[in-house]
């Protein structure tokens, strides 16, 4: 049950955004440019991100909901997305990606944890400072995502295919579309 009279019918971030639509609209604009702009990281690389973080934060919604868009950017295969949130070191990715999970890590703990050496590590491993940017912003954006989700209380459904259709709407759709319940 949330802390605050959200609508009725809104799942996770949407009841909030329905709830303020004035806050919602730069907040969809920012995932939208995050997770959908031109970048030289996939939307999936991206939305990866975005969920291993989550996952890290114990942000059920948002962790289910971008594995689900991360997924559905790999046609479906939810399998590299899960061995990521269960342990990055050990999953089929590049050492690129991972050396990018291991600075998210440390920003979902604290800006300060990343170090000169992470940021040399993901360069090695052939990362760009927009990349490393990126990464690190796309952390920093969903340790508040997620913390107005959890700190509010928002309702988080258990139904798996409620997940897949948000996550099918996210990846096709985008962020900037309005709230549906």
């Amino acid at each position: 049950m949330p802390h605050i009279a959200l609508p009725d019918g809104f799942p996770g971030i949407t009841g909030g955004f329905a709830f303020r639509p004035e806050t919602a609209k730069p907040l969809r604009a920012l995932a939208e440019v995050l997770l959908r702009g031109p970048s030289t990281l996939t939307s999936a690389e991206r939305e990866t991100i975005a969920a291993f973080v989550s996952a890290r934060n114990d942000c059920r919604f948002c962790q289910l909901s971008h594995s689900a868009a991360a997924a559905h950017h790999l046609g479906g295969d939810d399998s590299s997305v899960d061995a990521v949130t269960r342990d990055y070191m050990s999953a089929p990715l590049s050492s690129k990606m991972k050396a990018l999970l291991a600075i998210a890590a440390k920003v979902q703990l604290g800006g300060t944890q990343v170090t000169a050496p992470d940021v040399e590590c993901a360069r090695r491993e052939g990362a760009t400072d927009v990349e490393i940017h990126d990464a690190v912003l796309i952390a920093a954006a969903f340790c508040m995502f997620n913390r107005y989700v959890d700190g509010l209380a928002m309702v988080t459904p258990t139904d798996p295919a409620l997940y897949d259709e948000m996550g099918r709407r996210m990846a096709h759709e985008g962020y900037l579309r309005p709230s549906r319940g």
